[in-house]
């Protein structure tokens, strides 16, 4: 009895076995499946997109294509700051920095009798108008210990006009180096895209906006407010030619600018103001110490100040922000 239960379920068993065999091959004669010729699954990957192409930069023009269209009047403006520590004219010797007559074309480091840094020294060759254009953008990247408080100028069109300006100091002005035609190339460009630009049809201008109130930005109280204390720092460092900045120095050819704000006009102890600094009246303010750093001389006319004045009120307020530092006691700004 149990032999035949046995049989009969291992003939269940095969024929269930039989039966999905045949399904199977039904399956594949009605479906034929597709064998990848790879084994495996085709991941998804993202779309290759060519980078975008970065923005040209824009070529410098080159020293003798500015120096070609420098006005040397332009220069003598700019370098009026440069009489605070230079000689300019024939036969008057050194001053605080050596005489600058017949700077261009002169070996560095050569004026007689001035003691120049070890750091200028090293320098070498003669000053020609690539060199001193290097130097007047930067001179601590020239000569590190200089004992030169000015900054340096980044503009490139402002550099050579003064290099123009110093090409007049000469009674044989060393000539400007020609330019190249590969260098003359890309100032030409310049014009021929402007050209082209305003060819180019204009799209349909907005209407015009009504005429809005003066932004509260333009006020010395909000530029006062994220002024950096340290770039007026350096702003400041021509000033160092004329004026002390520590407590107890004393005047220098200016009065000394400690606890300057605040401080009555005219009243640092001992020093010869001139009578229109002396009809200003009042005390330094954060206000006329802005208009003073603007055009001392339209203050003060007959001032022996030869700053010429700071017109970027994003860098006064940087200074008057440096000037509030140098007090036990620093001023507020206006709010």
């Amino acid at each position: 009895m149990e032999s035949v239960n046995v049989n009969r379920v291992s003939l269940a068993a095969l024929g269930s076995v039989l039966f999905v065999m045949l399904l199977v091959a039904f399956s594949n004669l009605v479906i034929s499946p597709q064998t990848p010729a790879v084994p495996g699954f085709a991941l998804p990957t993202a779309v290759a997109t060519s980078p975008a192409a970065a923005p040209a930069a824009q070529p410098q023009t080159p020293l003798p294509v500015l120096l070609a269209k420098a006005d040397p009047q332009k220069g003598a403006q700019v370098a009026k700051i440069c009489e605070t520590c230079h000689n300019f004219q024939k036969g008057q010797g050194a001053k605080i920095g050596p005489d600058l007559w017949d700077v261009v074309g002169r070996p560095v480091a050569s004026f007689p009798g001035f003691a120049y840094s070890d750091s200028i020294k090293k320098i070498g060759g003669d000053w020609t108008y690539e060199k001193l254009n290097k130097w007047i953008e930067d001179p601590k990247a020239m000569a590190a210990d200089t004992k030169m408080t000015f900054p340096g100028e980044k503009d490139p069109e402002k550099r050579a006009e003064v290099l123009a300006y110093l090409q007049t100091l000469s009674d044989k002005p060393v000539p400007f180096p020609k330019p190249t035609s590969a260098a003359a190339a890309p100032a030409a460009a310049a014009p021929k895209a402007a050209a082209a630009a305003a060819a180019a049809p204009k799209a349909e201008a907005a209407p015009a906006a009504t005429t809005a109130p003066k932004p509260a930005e333009d006020s010395l109280a909000a530029l006062l407010a994220p002024a950096d204390a340290a770039k007026g720092k350096r702003d400041a460092l021509i000033c160092g030619a004329c004026h002390n900045f520590e407590k107890g120095q004393g005047a220098k050819i200016g009065p000394d600018l400690w606890d300057v704000v605040g401080r009555p006009v005219a009243s640092f102890p001992g020093f010869a103001y001139s009578d229109s600094i002396k009809k200003i009246g009042g005390d330094w303010t954060y206000e006329k110490l802005n208009k003073w750093i603007t055009d001392p001389r339209a203050m003060a006319p007959d001032t022996k100040m030869i700053f010429p004045g700071e017109n970027d009120p994003k860098r006064r307020a940087d200074i008057l922000a440096f000037l509030q530092t140098l007090s036990d006691k620093p001023v507020p700004f206006p709010k």
